[in-house]
């Protein structure tokens, strides 16, 4: 079995669920994913770590960090940064809070990101595309450029292509057409 045939029965097993759901965005829907349940497991770290920093290379991202807003991406971006670290070009991992820090520096992103550095945005559900935009507007502030957007999950709702058109490639290792079908019945 590849890599990318066990995230998604892994994310189907622990993470997808079939219901009625309010989202983070405010849309209702009849299924939820909480991609932490598998982002946040030894399994679901090495194969994210793995897929996500092939995704990258293979579109031909030359990136110094990844990272995106708290907490969806927090696991995705360290997972794919700990799978570089023994490579030609290692990746630091931030993060971009979803307030300013209200003490010490007051910043907005967290962790070794400097004006200049190339990134790439890391989520772990895109529905609309609002929290990976949010984390692009952050990361543009302190000088970062952007390169795209890497999903662990597009709901294929729309997301994908309101970051489009900002002018950001999108990537997505698993999409929900890809896990619907592997949901255990309740």
């Amino acid at each position: 079995m590849t890599d990318h045939e066990q995230l998604v029965l892994l994310l189907a097993a622990r993470s997808a669920r079939r219901g009625n759901f309010t989202l983070a965005s405010g849309r209702q829907s009849s299924l939820y994913i909480d991609a932490r349940l598998t982002t946040m497991t030894p399994e679901g770290q090495r194969l994210i770590g793995r897929l996500g920093l092939q995704a990258i290379r293979d579109a031909g991202w030359r990136v110094d960090a990844v990272g995106g807003l708290t907490l969806g991406a927090d696991p995705i971006a360290y997972a794919i940064c700990h799978s570089s670290a023994d490579t030609a070009q290692p990746l630091r991992a931030f993060t971009v809070r979803k307030e300013p820090k209200d003490h010490g520096t007051g910043k907005l992103v967290e962790g070794p990101l400097a004006s200049g550095d190339r990134v790439v945005i890391v989520e772990d559900v895109i529905t609309t595309g609002g929290s990976a935009a949010r984390a692009v507007e952050a990361v543009k502030r302190v000088g970062a450029l952007p390169l795209g957007v890497l999903a662990v999950v597009d709901r294929e709702e729309g997301g994908r292509e309101q970051l489009e058109a900002l002018g950001l490639p999108v990537l997505a290792l698993t999409t929900a057409s890809e896990i619907v079908p592997h949901i255990a019945p309740e």
